[in-house]
């Protein structure tokens, strides 16, 4: 027996904005389950993505590395085999690893393999894997890709969804689900999470990666949920503007109406309640099996969603609602109903994560463990944070956002009195920006020509 060491159990969605939790107080939408773990853990108001898309942010998440570093900037990228992921040293470590969902680090390599076990990650370091495809992934055709596909098919409603979801395009296209609530890919992930917690020996300590696909677009909840939202008031989006913006956002504006953009955002919140409700049954599950008090848990997601914010849909720009993500971490020892405003990344939770399994901290890696926060030891964390893609980097401190935007303007914010970022100062502060462009180079320079 090994169970002096804790269980981790790490739950991540799909596109999930910062601001749309009760805990963070957003009455419009119902996340009760996620709410009472923002009330057992802390909740951490200045997380962001290291790269606002799926994979980079995986990949980045999975080694504690800046994504850059692994050249991961976009969905066409891999997860290098040189690469020392935690679930490697978790499991080396004497840890049953498991995941179900989405893992995104082969994501070009479209076959999961029947089980959702292909032999890829065991490589990754998991031990009791359950690869689930994303649902436009399962959606592409009639030949099943992963466990999920199989299990539509053998339910007879792979055609339908299939034939459905090769007539949607955008967010123009958020009607229901066409399948029933317990046939909907997000319960079949809750689903299958409750049965691993439910299965795994209690011999050894374990970290349960669950991963969901939603609130990933399209926005697609099933009736059930949907049923509770179409009527519902709505926050009304950032507006768009077109001064002081960089050509490539004014190029990916989607010309929404009012009423399309209030329909959006209504399947979004339905979207979030359904996922909250099966994190509810793996958190029961947990509780069943007596391991509470000896779990771990942490709740976050990949990267966030504009919804309309700037005229805007989906990821990969360097705005508050695709940037930030939702992080509440709670267990053993960890204070209750706390809120920290430091700023974080999303791969500290992978420092984080080894520290409580009892490892020492990993050489060469970009992530920082949260351990200190969340044990009262300080409220400091990080002076800044930072994030990149293919056309941006930027640099975010507790006052102001710098983006350096590739052949175009630089952007730069002062969230403090300008928090919907409609005010591009770059040019009249141009002390900040020769600072913060500065710091910015170092955080993506430091120690790498020392790095094996």
């Amino acid at each position: 027996m090994s169970q002096n060491r804790p269980n981790i159990l790490y739950i991540m969605d799909d596109q999930h904005r910062w601001d749309y939790l009760g805990s963070m107080g957003a009455d419009f939408v119902k996340t009760p389950n996620l709410d009472r773990l923002a009330e057992r853990g802390t909740q951490f108001t200045q997380c962001i993505t290291n790269c606002p898309v799926c994979a980079p942010s995986r990949i980045a998440v999975a080694s504690g590395l800046q994504p850059v570093r692994l050249g991961a900037l976009g969905n066409n990228n891999f997860l290098p085999r040189t690469a020392t992921t935690y679930y490697q040293r978790l499991r080396d470590h004497n840890y049953y690893v498991g995941c179900v969902g989405k893992l995104d680090l082969a994501k070009p390599d479209g076959y999961n393999g029947r089980d959702g076990d292909r032999p890829a990650t065991y490589m990754w370091g998991f031990t009791h894997p359950v690869e689930v495809e994303g649902k436009s992934h399962a959606g592409r055709g009639r030949i099943p890709q992963g466990p999920y596909n199989h299990f539509l098919k053998e339910k007879g409603l792979l055609d339908a969804f299939v034939d459905d979801y090769s007539a949607r395009s955008g967010p123009k296209t958020s009607h229901d689900s066409v399948l029933p609530t317990e046939a909907f890919a997000d319960t079949y992930i809750g689903q299958r999470s409750v049965q691993w917690i439910e299965d795994i020996p209690d011999d050894f300590p374990w970290h349960l990666f669950v991963s969901f696909v939603g609130p990933h677009s399209p926005f697609d909840p099933p009736t059930e949920y949907a049923e509770r939202y179409r009527n519902a008031e709505m926050p009304a989006p950032i507006p768009a503007t077109s001064k002081g913006k960089p050509q490539n956002v004014e190029n990916s504006r989607k010309g929404l109406t009012e009423a399309e953009i209030l329909k959006t955002r209504r399947q979004y919140c339905a979207y979030i309640e359904l996922i909250d409700a099966q994190i509810g049954e793996i958190l029961d599950a947990v509780e069943k099996r007596g391991m509470m008090d000896n779990t771990y848990i942490i709740f976050t997601s990949d990267h966030g969603e504009m919804l309309g914010d700037h005229g805007l849909y989906g990821k990969s720009v360097a705005y508050e609602a695709s940037l930030r993500v939702p992080l509440i971490v709670a267990g053993p020892n960890i204070e209750g109903g706390r809120v920290s405003d430091e700023p974080v990344e999303l791969i500290d939770t992978n420092a984080t994560i080894c520290e409580w399994a009892g490892l020492s901290p990993q050489e060469n890696i970009d992530a920082q463990s949260l351990g200190p926060i969340l044990r009262g030891e300080t409220d400091d964390h990080r002076t800044e944070s930072v994030s990149q893609i293919r056309n941006f980097r930027l640099i975010r401190t507790k006052t102001h956002k710098l983006v350096e935007n590739q052949n175009d303007m630089n952007e730069l914010y002062d969230l403090k009195n300008d928090p919907n970022e409609l005010n591009n100062i770059a040019r009249e502060k141009p002390d900040i920006v020769k600072k913060l462009s500065s710091r910015l180079g170092e955080r993506f320079t430091e120690g790498a020509w020392l790095r094996g």
